[in-house]
Order: C-alpha cells, then sequence, then structure tokens
C-alpha cells in the first residue's frame, strides 16, 4: 500500500512526492475514560493559568516522548499522561523528541491510574522514569479510587513522599503541592491555597465585588437610617422650643 493511502491522502497525489513522516506527530492513543481526559485538562490548565506569566516551561498531556539514543522516532518512545519540563521555550509541540530539546527529559510526570494501565504505571514506568528519563517528580493517582502516590529521585532512585496534615504531597520541581480536591487531583500553594482555574478565578473576583457592593449598600443604608433618626430628633427638639444645632 502506498503512503498516500496509508495516510488517506487524496489517490492523485503522485508516488514520487515525498510526504512527511507521520512520526513526527504524537502517537499517544486515545484515553481511556471521560474523566481521564478532565483530570489531564484540569491540572493543564491550572498550571498554566498560575504560570501565565513564565516562558520557561512545557507542560502537555498524552504526548509522545521520544528518547532513542539512536535519535530514531521508530523506537523507544513513551506517552505520559501528564508532563512538565522546566527551563525549556513554552510553545506548541506536536510531541517531545529528547534529541532535538538538548537531551532534556520532563522534570515531572504524572500517570492517571486504570485497571489496565495500573501495574505498569507502577512498575514498567515507573523504572523507566527513574533509570532512564531520570525525571525528579513522578506521581500516580486514580480518579476512581482516589489512590494517589508520589516519589522524588534520591541518590538516582525514587523515595516516597510523605504527606502534609492536609493530605498532600510536595513537588519540589513544580514548587506546589498536589493533593484531592473535590475528586479530583488538583495543584496547591505553600500555604495550601488551591490553584484556581481561570473560570474558578473570575467567579471568585465575581463574588468579591458582589460582596464588597452589598457591604457598600449596607453601609449606605446604615448612614441613611442615622440620618433620619437625626432628623426625625431634630425634629422632635424644635417641637419642644429647643435648637438643636445648640446641643
Amino acid at each position: 500500500m502506498s503512503l498516500a493511502k496509508e495516510l488517506d491522502f487524496p489517490q492523485d497525489i503522485p508516488e514520487d512526492v515525498i510526504l512527511p513522516p507521520s512520526d513526527l506527530y504524537s502517537d499517544e492513543p486515545p484515553l481511556e475514560t471521560e474523566l481521564h481526559l478532565e483530570q489531564i485538562m484540569l491540572l493543564l490548565k491550572c498550571l498554566k493559568w498560575l504560570w501565565r506569566d513564565r516562558t520557561d516551561f512545557y507542560a502537555a498531556g498524552n504526548l509522545t516522548i521520544y528518547y532513542s539514543l539512536s535519535k530514531r522516532k521508530s523506537e523507544d518512545f513513551r506517552g505520559p499522561d501528564f508532563f512538565v519540563v522546566l527551563d525549556t521555550e513554552r510553545k506548541t509541540r506536536k510531541s517531545w523528541v529528547v534529541w532535538e530539546e538538548e537531551g532534556k527529559y520532563p522534570n515531572f510526570i504524572l500517570e492517571i491510574l486504570s485497571e489496565s494501565t495500573a501495574n505498569t504505571d507502577k512498575e514498567l514506568k515507573k523504572k523507566l522514569y527513574q533509570n532512564t528519563f531520570r525525571t525528579p517528580d513522578y506521581f500516580w493517582f486514580d480518579p476512581y479510587t482516589l489512590e494517589f502516590a508520589g516519589f522524588h529521585l534520591l541518590d538516582g532512585k525514587y523515595e516516597p513522599l510523605e504527606a502534609n496534615h492536609q493530605g498532600h504531597l510536595w513537588s519540589q520541581q513544580l514548587d506546589l503541592y498536589l493533593g484531592i480536591h473535590q475528586g479530583l487531583l488538583r495543584f496547591f500553594t505553600q500555604s495550601g491555597q488551591l490553584v484556581p482555574t481561570p473560570e474558578e478565578e473570575a467567579e471568585s473576583e465575581r463574588q468579591q465585588k458582589e460582596l464588597a457592593e452589598q457591604e457598600a449598600e449596607s453601609e449606605r443604608q446604615q448612614k441613611e437610617l442615622a440620618l433620619s433618626k437625626a432628623e426625625r430628633l431634630a425634629a422632635k427638639l424644635r417641637e419642644l422650643n429647643i435648637d438643636p444645632d445648640t446641643i
């Protein structure tokens, strides 16, 4: 079969035309469930919003990482569910190609567990990220069972992270906590504040504005009430032939 047919290009393309290789793009399978997609998009949205003024990172979900030592995209590739690379240019990419990115591997990786992938994520991928990627921070999370664990690379080995009193795990690379909030994994600041989505921040600002307006209206009404009482008192004093201005 011709390459044009394999790629579903129009059949009138001449056979001698050189088409772009298909492995330039991410080659990851579809996500297993809608909840997996929601979790990835939530983390991406929150981190990109939090770091909206930064240009020195790359964050992606379900995107292929090519890492072949022989620089071949037909071998040695893996697609984490969510990963972050630091100290790199913030731009759109079709995939992450290690040898085209100054040899950089992810600083942070999160895998979202499922019944079919849990063993691979906990064993094969964990060893790969530890021994080959040398990724400093590795986490996994199951959005159905809420199983949550994190590891930090120490002397070449992943050491499990200890949760704080809120049940959150610290990522040294992101300088953020990760923790479960309303059934999904979220980022938290050092002080324990939830990192919001743009929509959540806009809603919070709307509520704060509404509260400020309510407080201003309440203060206005109190002033009007006090003025009304003062006017009634002055009128009563005048009925008694007392000038209120002399009191």
